[in-house]
């Protein structure tokens, strides 16, 4: 694996390469202009969602420039159990493909692959399965190296010591999983700081707030917490700002709106952007390509960046601002 990084606190991009079969750093070239009227749906991770919004904007601006119908749903919440009747309801109405963000790595298997084997080519984007083997491509974040930026971002914010506070959604999820993993990893090599146990919101921005709630009042010696996306650092921010504590160190994954305007009102002071339009108009040229029975990228895996107050306004940051509407 090669990852290359420029500067650390201030601007930090990380560019991934290969890491299994063949992949690309950016999204290829489009699949074809002349492309037939092929119907594709995306099914979000969870309907909403900033991160899945953008996604949605970049299949759409890339299913309009191949000429194909897309067609975007989603449960309303993050829960394997939501998202099977979505995935059922999906393979039943045939479209040629799917881009799909599994909920859970293993309980979506047998949906996912009735889908495939139902003739609908299937693209994960975002999370995946363990068994990607039926995929068309796999097109995701290197959240491994995302969690190990984060902690490193983190220790350097609160002076190599203290507790710290990993907020994360629900284990069994392919990205989150990713995330803590390369976090905690990290944080080996701090021997001043200690990790606390993980705990888990089930993407509850309010479960979120109460955890942050609990922990600064159990542990005075508080000095960072790490939420691994959207409604997780939302939580955080909320506790932060009911306990009125100003220092507490927060390092977030994401960057919708919301968590925007906290990073710029100093209440969160990093934030792991993922690049979720990119993810999008990969997903699109990819399940075409594999539609029309061409070669297509195994694995892809987009660009992150570490955005703080300092850099949130440069351009070159623009494409990691996630959008609440495509307008």
């Amino acid at each position: 694996m090669r990852i290359r990084t420029v500067t650390m606190l201030g601007l930090a991009l990380i560019t991934v390469g290969a890491c299994s079969g063949s992949a690309a750093t950016t999204a290829p070239a489009s699949a074809s202009a002349a492309a037939a009227n092929y119907k594709l749906t995306l099914i979000q991770g969870v309907q909403g969602d900033p991160f899945y919004v953008t996604m949605a904007c970049g299949a759409q601006a890339e299913a309009t420039k191949e000429g194909v119908t897309l067609t975007v749903t989603g449960g309303n919440k993050w829960d394997a159990t939501v998202q099977k009747p979505v995935i059922d309801s999906v393979t039943a109405a045939k479209p040629d493909g799917v881009m799909v963000a599994p909920n859970d790595s293993k309980a979506l298997l047998a949906p996912l692959k009735a889908m495939n084997d139902a003739g609908i080519k299937v693209t994960f984007v975002d999370t995946q399965l363990d068994d990607t083997s039926f995929a068309q491509s796999v097109i995701s974040t290197d959240n491994l190296a995302g969690g190990t930026l984060a902690a490193k971002t983190l220790a350097q914010l609160i002076g190599d010591k203290g507790s710290v506070l990993v907020v994360n959604v629900d284990p069994g999820i392919s990205t989150t999983d990713a995330r803590v993993k390369g976090f905690t990893d990290e944080m080996k090599n701090h021997p001043n700081i200690k990790v606390l146990d993980v705990q888990y919101t089930h993407d509850d921005a309010t479960a979120a707030t109460t955890i942050t709630t609990a922990t600064l009042a159990a542990h005075s010696d508080l000095a960072g917490v790490f939420a691994t996306n959207v409604q997780n650092a939302e939580g955080v921010a909320t506790g932060l700002k009911q306990a009125t504590n100003t220092t507490v160190k927060t390092i977030a994954f994401d960057a919708g709106p919301k968590q925007i305007d906290d990073l710029n009102a100093g209440i969160v002071q990093g934030l792991i952007a993922q690049d979720p339009y990119g993810i999008g108009v990969a997903g699109v040229q990819q399940t075409v390509l594999g539609i029309k029975g061409q070669a297509t990228t195994k694995t892809i895996q987009t660009q992150l960046a570490a955005i703080t107050k300092d850099n949130v306004n440069d351009p070159t940051m623009a494409k990691y601002l996630y959008k609440a509407t495509c307008s």
